[in-house]
C-alpha cells in the first residue's frame, strides 16, 4: 500500500514530462511551404483585413496585440507563441501561412474556417506588424 502514492508521483511526473517535451517540439513545415510567397502585398488595407480576422479568430489565444495572452491561453496544453518576438517573426510567410491553415494540437487550423488564401495571406501580414 506504500507503494501506491509513489507509482501515483511517478505517473504525474512521466505525464508532466510527456506535455513539456510535446510542448517544445519543432513545428517543421514541408519546404515547399516554407518558400511560399505572399500573396498578398502587405499595405493598410491588407493589415486591416488581417487584424479582423485576428480579431474573430486569433485574439481569445493569442491575444489582441500577438503576445499570447488571449482570455483561452491559461486553458491550453501549450503556450501560445509571442508574436512579438524574433523567433516568431523570423519565420517565412510561407511558414505562418502554413501552421495556420493546418493546425496543430491546441492551436486549430483555419483552412475551413477561413477558406480563402487572400484572408489567410492578410492574416499573415498583419501577424508581420505585430513586430512593433
Amino acid at each position: 500500500m506504500k507503494k501506491l502514492p509513489q507509482l501515483g508521483l511517478i505517473v504525474v511526473f512521466i505525464t508532466t514530462a510527456s506535455f513539456t517535451l510535446f510542448q517544445t517540439k519543432p513545428w517543421n513545415v514541408p519546404a515547399d511551404k516554407v518558400k511560399a510567397v505572399n500573396a498578398v502585398k502587405s499595405n493598410a488595407a491588407s493589415i486591416a483585413e488581417g487584424k479582423t480576422l485576428w480579431s474573430t479568430h486569433c485574439a481569445s489565444c493569442h491575444g489582441k496585440t500577438g503576445l499570447g495572452d488571449g482570455t483561452k491561453a491559461a486553458q491550453l496544453e501549450t503556450t501560445p507563441p509571442d508574436f512579438t518576438k524574433a523567433a516568431l517573426q523570423g519565420q517565412t510567410d510561407g511558414s505562418l501561412f502554413y501552421k495556420t491553415s493546418e493546425g496543430r494540437g491546441d492551436m486549430p487550423g483555419f483552412k475551413k474556417k477561413i477558406p480563402e488564401q487572400e484572408d489567410l495571406w492578410n492574416l499573415v501580414n498583419f501577424m508581420r506588424s505585430l513586430n512593433k
